[in-house]
């Protein structure tokens, strides 16, 4: 059966951790993806942390998409007015089928702030393109993030446009599945996606590509760099995923990692990465689809360890391999049975105040915590989601990250 109801997926994940073994050869092998060594070192650059508060905020904007609207040269309900160098190009809505896939593309042409003296100045950011995918919003999109049916992944050929591409082709990728409704997302994306971003590089060919999704539109963000950079072999292009979910097998998984070169990287190259998967403790949608049907994560995460807004430089950690235990792989739990029998026995885990809802629930597998749907998949940064005014209401007053002229002076 394609498709499973809503209300059924807290009796279905429930029900595959009670069935499945405490522990598997493929679960091992999964667990030594990390690298070896020490730890991560938490905290990131000043500059690193800027891009990626900047992107949570154009993929904020995609939810005005299909609502109130983004209408040129760069406006609309929400945060259109904290970039006044982005100009439209087009939007998209792929309507209320299966497929529901929304976004924008903008053209970004650069902002320079004066410093101090008024003389020199100060690149905040450099020209590019934007591809933006939107995440779970209707009803349509939560079906299609249900639909965890794997089918075989087989990479698109270049467009039989004329166009050779600007690279050559990847050879198929042996033994890959991917989920069937992220597939059917970007398939019914990419015929509108491709052509408008072909004529934004006729017109700006220097320019490189930013793709930046969330939830859902995260997913349908990585299935679209994997056809730019392999069948089409763009490679001045950069991903920024939120709350990115699981898009395939291990098959797949590694194809991305080799596709971007995020494996055998050091921490020290991780802010160079071309790809970052960006998390935060409690979401649960980074842990699905679950393990127990074949699903995998893939490498270039970059986690939020504080669970409030907002959070600093010093709370993203910078995570090793496709399963860092210091990052997300570490809320990975399989053992139903065995995170009962250690509730009932320790009361409450360790250094956790017993009192109070928080108490009860510390330790609670993330990956069933379904409430955090509306608060840690939302929160990145900022609370995403709400295109009104000012953003969700939780946001109002709140100023943009307090990034210094002289802190980007670093750039």
């Amino acid at each position: 059966m394609r498709l499973q109801p809503l209300f059924l997926l807290p009796l279905l994940v429930r029900l595959d951790v009670l069935a499945t073994p405490l522990a598997t050869p493929d679960q091992h092998l999964l667990a030594s993806d990390s690298d070896d060594g020490d730890p991560p070192p938490s905290g990131v650059s000043v500059p690193f942390f800027a891009s990626l508060e900047r992107f949570a905020r154009l993929v904020d904007i995609t939810y005005c998409v299909g609502t109130t609207g983004v209408s040129p040269p760069f406006s609309c309900a929400s945060r259109c007015k904290d970039f006044p160098s982005l100009h439209l190009e087009r939007t998209w809505n792929t309507g209320l089928l299966l497929s529901d896939s929304c976004g924008y593309i903008a053209v970004d042409h650069g902002e320079e702030k004066k410093t101090k003296d008024g003389v020199r100045g100060v690149l905040v950011h450099g020209p590019a393109i934007i591809v933006a995918f939107r995440g779970t919003y209707s009803i349509t999109n939560t079906i299609v993030d249900l639909s965890t049916v794997p089918q075989e992944y087989v990479p698109y050929p270049a467009p039989d446009d004329g166009d050779e591409g600007e690279g050559e082709p990847e050879p198929r990728c042996p033994n890959c599945t991917v989920h069937m409704g992220f597939m059917s997302s970007w398939q019914s994306a990419r015929e509108v996606v491709l052509p408008a971003l072909k004529a934004a590089r006729e017109k700006h060919p220097d320019y490189p590509v930013h793709l930046v999704g969330h939830s859902l539109g995260g997913a349908v963000a990585a299935l679209a760099a994997l056809e730019l950079r392999l069948s089409l072999g763009l490679t001045d292009m950069t991903v920024t995923t939120f709350g990115e979910p699981r898009i395939g097998n291990k098959g797949l998984v590694n194809y991305l990692d080799r596709a971007f070169g995020l494996k055998n990287r050091s921490i020290e190259d991780a802010e160079k990465l071309p790809y970052r998967r960006v998390t935060h403790i409690d979401d649960p949608v980074p842990l699905l689809p679950l393990s127990e049907w074949g699903f995998r994560s893939h490498a270039g995460e970059v986690y939020i360890s504080k669970a409030e807004l907002q959070p600093t430089p010093e709370d993203l950690r910078l995570c090793r391999g496709d399963n860092d235990e210091e990052c997300m792989g570490g809320a990975e739990t399989e053992d139903w049975l065995g995170w009962t029998m250690t509730r009932l026995m320790r009361g409450q885990e360790p250094g956790v105040e017993a009192r109070g809802w928080k108490g009860k629930l510390a330790g609670f597998p993330t990956r069933l915590k379904l409430w955090q749907l509306f608060f840690a998949h939302r929160d990145y940064f900022w609370r995403l989601g709400l295109c009104v005014p000012g953003g969700d209401p939780a946001d109002w007053g709140r100023g943009r990250y307090n990034v210094t002229l002289d802190e980007m002076d670093d750039l």
